[in-house]
């Protein structure tokens, strides 16, 4: 019987395929360091079998793979045919995802901040905005996030969202409506870590954060998990008194494994207080 997840699995299977597919056509023998079987070639692509051979798996079983059937391919396999067909780090990940395996470098894959991303926090001014990384660890902010988050006076190596709400006495941990914006972010940090079982960064901080938080140890143990949140988040400053933002999070598509997060005022009024409480900072 047809059902949503075996439809799923189909589509994937389907994906994986011509994913197979066109980096076989797109690779000759002897750029692969493969002596070409001999024969004539109707394409200047490898064959099935010069991929299967030099990838130590068997013909027909790479031959199903290509064909989007069922193969069920191991860590070890889909690993040896991204080195046979000479897949860059990206590539790799992505044959790994469309095989259903977690990628293959757990590490951070961002690079240091461009001109361009640290310009366009500049001009989001008065909004407050950051750049976090896979982790949530900040990677850059502008001045009117520093002046109300204040993630410059975070530990070393506590300089991440999470510990900015779940940490005794941060600002944020003080806000307005602190429980329903924390559980949230807990929830799309639980699913960000589950993508990345092997990060010995994500089960630092997990530890960490337990030790430092009852709450978070509660509300970890509950197993919940939540998609990117946009909304509004409400913050008392004085003199200025109570400033609405409305939040949205967009992934950098020049870098998946960073995150720009927007913090708009709701309304003029909100915009007018924001720009006093940066003049005052």
């Amino acid at each position: 019987m047809r059902t949503a997840a075996s439809d799923l699995a189909a589509a994937r299977r389907a994906e994986l395929a011509a994913f197979l597919r066109a980096r076989r056509a797109d690779l000759r023998p002897e750029e692969a360091g493969i002596d070409a079987a001999p024969g004539r070639r109707n394409t200047p692509g490898l064959r099935r079998e010069e991929v299967a051979v030099a990838a130590g798996v068997s013909v027909g079983w790479y031959t199903w793979l290509e064909q989007g059937r069922r193969a069920d391919p191991s860590s070890e396999v889909i690993d040896a045919i991204a080195r046979v067909l000479l897949l860059d780090a990206e590539s790799h990940r992505h044959l790994r995802r469309l095989a259903g395996l977690v990628d293959p470098d757990p590490t951070p894959q961002s690079q240091s901040l461009g001109p361009q991303l640290t310009r366009l926090l500049d001009i989001l001014e008065p909004a407050p905005a950051c750049l976090i990384d896979e982790h949530f660890d900040f990677a850059a902010w502008n001045a009117p996030f520093a002046g109300i988050w204040k993630p410059d006076t975070l530990p070393p190596g506590r300089c991440n969202l999470m510990w900015l709400y779940f940490a005794r006495g941060t600002p944020a941990s003080m806000g307005v409506g602190w429980e329903e914006r924390g559980r949230h972010l807990l929830g799309q940090f639980r699913e960000a870590a589950a993508e990345h079982p092997l990060d010995a960064r994500f089960a630092e901080l997990v530890s960490a954060l337990k030790e430092e938080s009852e709450q978070f140890a509660t509300w970890w143990a509950d197993n919940r998990v939540e998609r990117a949140l946009t909304g509004q988040i409400t913050i008392r400053r004085p003199p200025v008194g109570i400033i609405r933002l409305d939040v949205t999070e967009l992934v950098v598509a020049a870098d998946p494994s960073l995150t720009l997060c927007v913090q708009v005022p709701h309304r003029p009024a909100d915009r007018e207080k924001l720009s006093q409480l940066v003049r005052l900072d």
